[in-house]
């Protein structure tokens, strides 16, 4: 599947707005304010973003939870259906752009759109891709059992399992060795 840079960008970016949430209710929020929410539209490079406020950090938790869901959804109709319903409701308006030193890229928010829309309509249409190229199993969560972070399997053979094979797979890895070492000494 060709992925675009501008895909690219809003795949890592959903990934990472839906990993803000926290896992439980004792977990922090990622996004626990205004200066948390400029944070990661700063460090996601967003463009056309204004001022941010109280409301916008309110919206963006409300699509954060509706891209969880489309992570979660039981099939590609499902998925659809929130995506579609995501995208609309963010008044999806694509132009073509090229700023930033960025070679021409489609845009998908209007302009002028709030953080929340421009995220729905850019990171609801990179999802959307995927639906369309029948490759929805790639939107995935972490199959370690403590943690639940979500991740886009962009592995050739769609066999990645961990959000981090450096952590979470690794560490259960290591775990499955001392447990047959273990059993093994008995």
């Amino acid at each position: 599947m060709l992925i675009t840079h501008d895909t690219r960008c809003a795949l890592d970016t959903v990934v990472d707005l839906v990993n803000t949430a926290p896992e439980d209710d004792a977990a922090p929020d990622g996004l626990a304010d205004v200066a948390a929410l400029e944070d990661f539209v700063r460090n996601h490079k967003m463009s056309d973003v204004g001022v941010l406020s109280e409301p916008d950090l309110c919206a963006v938790r409300r699509i954060r939870g509706r891209f969880a869901g489309i992570f979660a959804a039981p099939d590609c109709r499902t998925a659809a259906g929130m995506i579609n319903e995501l995208v609309a409701a963010a008044g999806t308006t694509p132009r073509l752009t090229d700023h930033d030193g960025y070679d021409w890229h489609v845009h998908y928010f209007a302009p002028g759109a709030s953080v929340a829309d421009h995220l729905a309509a850019d990171c609801g249409m990179a999802l959307a891709f995927f639906v369309v190229a029948g490759e929805r199993e790639r939107l995935r969560r972490c199959e370690a059992p403590d943690c639940r972070r979500a991740f886009v399997d962009l592995s050739r053979n769609r066999s990645r399992r961990y959000c981090d094979s450096r952590t979470c797979g690794n560490r259960l890895h290591v775990a499955a060795y001392r447990a047959r070492r273990k059993e093994a000494a008995g």
